[in-house]
């Protein structure tokens, strides 16, 4: 926040502390103590910076309010009051619904800008949220700087999708960016890269930037990648408009300078999505070290005395998974990578299920099972799991409240326009790459970049590449078909393709590849962040004039 602030010139600092696994953490706080349910680190940094921020004028607009958006507010005005800075604090409620969802540990919905904009039309210095889109961080103050109208669609859309570049933060400037760390990249830029900045302008262009002499780099790629990251179609959803992904058309302008064109906007859907958390039960652990010879007959050996355990105490959990990831290998210099892990996972409504009978099975079987036994922690009386699952409500249903500084309450209006959410009609492809010639085979990833994320249990695989030609063999090469082939673990679950000429990209949508989402942990990849990579490494036949 510091380096926000004193970097270089901004109107609006913005920041997203809520992700799907953090509303879930948010609400065991506030099942605990009612008085949480917030982002405590957002506290601790305006500590340090609340001052600096009044002083230079900027705006401080954050999401951090979680699930108590009204405590955090009090928590900020109690802290500007210690401090002696004279801040107005106002926040945005309304999103907690879940009173409607019994069961539910925590149900939130998806709130639009209208209530920040609002907040900032009051005057108000700080704005903290509850559960608001990542982009309304971006588009509430867009429509308080520019005066837009809420069916102004092209601007909003255009404020959106810089939004959307920036939620992520660092991911825009070169963070966990697929060519960072390929030939011709200094990695040393990337020890610490600075977070992106968004200039917007009156008709919803914007440009990517980061303040000078900050690390990381901002190009077509990252800008690129982070558009990709956690969407899917054309039409990219939101309650103050839908944005077309498809009319994105990122340029360099310069040294660490995208450009973003203007974008066309729609009417946003009817419904407003709706994230519900919930206790799924109680989990337990166990990673076996299966070191040096005959690892696959060590792995059976202890896999079925566990097996055996379970039906001697009469208490086998409801799920169990093993999984054997070989990280060994021959004739290995150190003792760690001649070794391989044996995970075991085991689920079930019941804490008694994952608890003694999981640790006692693995704890006595230690002098008495295969050579080399070992395990990579002591395993404990299990855990309660989350499940993420998502809903959706009428939009009119919902009232979104802005609660101003002076303490007064104004209601945001839905939407009067909206249109329900359609697929697009799949694009033309271009003309495929010449045939014929000679071809190499080497990894997807030399000519093609990946970024992959969760939504829910489902994944989202964004390819693209960087030149028209290569856009031409890979709008041919990658199909649904071949995804699956390159990534079988995907076989047997519902793979959408969707095409973006524009961004020469492909968005993949694999469903159901993470279960019951994130806090349920059923692979060991919980948000799939890495699927991306793993296509990158899968080698195919390359025409060599494309290396």
């Amino acid at each position: 926040m510091r380096e926000m602030l004193t970097g270089g010139p901004l109107d609006v600092l913005t920041g997203d502390y809520l992700a799907e696994l953090t509303m879930l953490i948010l609400g065991r706080d506030r099942a605990k103590d009612p008085r949480l349910g917030y982002a405590k680190t957002f506290l601790r940094q305006l500590e340090e910076c609340l001052g600096l921020a009044h002083e230079r004028g900027v705006r401080i607009v954050a999401n951090a309010g979680g699930l108590n958006p009204a405590g955090l507010a009090d928590a900020v005005r109690t802290l500007a009051d210690r401090a002696g800075v004279p801040v107005r604090v106002a926040h945005v409620e309304g999103d907690d619904l879940t009173a409607r969802f019994p069961g539910a540990l925590a149900a939130n919905a998806y709130l639009g800008g209208g209530g920040i904009a609002a907040c900032l039309h009051a005057g108000a210095d700080v704005v903290v949220t509850g559960r608001v889109t990542d982009a309304a961080l971006v588009t509430g103050p867009a429509q308080w700087h520019f005066g837009w109208r809420p069916q102004e669609y092209d601007k909003l859309a255009g404020a959106m999708i810089a939004g959307h570049v920036l939620e992520c933060g660092t991911q825009a400037t070169g963070g966990n960016y697929a060519f960072s760390t390929g030939p011709g990249h200094d990695t040393a830029r990337l020890r610490r890269p600075g977070f992106p900045v968004a200039e917007l302008h009156a008709d919803g262009s914007s440009v990517i930037t980061k303040h000078d002499g900050t690390g990381g780099f901002v190009d077509v790629g990252t800008v690129t990648a982070q558009l990709l990251y956690e969407t899917a179609g054309a039409r990219y959803a939101g309650p103050d408009t839908t944005a077309r992904l498809d009319s994105v058309r990122p340029a360099q302008d310069g040294p660490d300078r995208v450009r973003i064109p203007a974008v066309r906007g729609e009417a946003p859907p009817p419904t407003l999505k709706t994230g519900l958390s919930r206790l799924g039960g109680w989990r337990n652990e166990v990673v076996f070290v299966l070191t040096g010879l005959d690892v696959e007959a060590k792995a059976q050996l202890v896999r079925g005395q566990v097996e055996d355990a379970f039906v001697r105490a009469e208490s086998r959990p409801q799920d169990v998974r093993w999984e054997l990831a070989r990280t060994d290998r021959p004739d290995a210099g150190t003792q760690e990578t001649a070794s391989a892990l044996l995970r075991l996972v085991v689920r079930d409504p019941d804490a008694q299920a994952v608890g003694r009978v999981v640790s006692g099975a693995a704890i006595e079987l230690a002098l008495g099972s295969y050579p080399g036994f070992h395990v990579t922690a002591p395993p404990g009386k299990g855990a309660p799991y989350g499940v993420f699952e998502a809903a959706y409500v009428d939009a009119a249903s919902v009232q979104h409240i802005a609660v101003l500084p002076d303490g007064s309450r104004t209601t945001v209006p839905a939407a009067v326009a909206t249109r329900p959410l359609e697929p697009v009609p799949e694009p033309a492809l271009p003309e495929p790459y010449p045939s014929g010639g000679p071809v190499r085979r080497a990894p997807l990833g030399l000519v093609a970049g990946a970024r992959s994320g969760d939504k829910g249990g489902d994944v989202n695989v964004g390819v693209w590449v960087r030149t028209e030609e290569a856009w031409r063999w890979l709008a041919h090469e990658l199909t649904v078909d071949r995804f699956r082939e390159l990534l079988p673990e995907t076989a047997e679950l519902g793979v959408v393709r969707h095409v973006l000429p524009n961004l020469r990209a492909l968005n993949f949508v694999v469903q159901g590849l993470l279960g019951e989402g994130v806090a349920a942990q059923a692979r060991f990849d919980a948000q799939g962040k890495g699927v991306g990579e793993w296509l990158r490494a899968r080698h195919v036949d390359v025409p060599e004039g494309l290396l």
